[in-house]
């Protein structure tokens, strides 16, 4: 099955790094050819979050397959952000 997923970021915070590190590494090491990944910050891009009710960044989102599931935060808890977004373990 394949994943698609999206993160929202704020510039380039300590969160918003930390964040897009983790999941990259969350990519490579667990799901690697599963997902596809597309990162929208919201300062350069604020339309990007429209319809995807982002209230808070960092925040990522399985948009497909549906129904969409989403987690919030820096992503560093591997298994919390697997559970959340329904992805396989690795």
């Amino acid at each position: 099955m394949r994943y698609v997923l999206k993160l929202f970021v704020s510039g380039h915070t300590p969160n918003s790094v930390r964040a897009i590190r983790n999941v990259k590494k969350l990519l490579d090491n667990d799901l690697r050819g599963l997902c596809s990944l597309e990162i929208i910050d919201v300062l350069r891009n604020p339309q990007g979050g429209l319809g995807y009710e982002v209230l808070a960044t960092p925040t990522l989102i399985r948009t497909l397959p549906p129904p969409p599931r989403r987690v919030v935060g820096d992503l560093s808890e591997r298994d919390k952000v697997l559970r959340g977004l329904e992805l396989p373990p690795g």
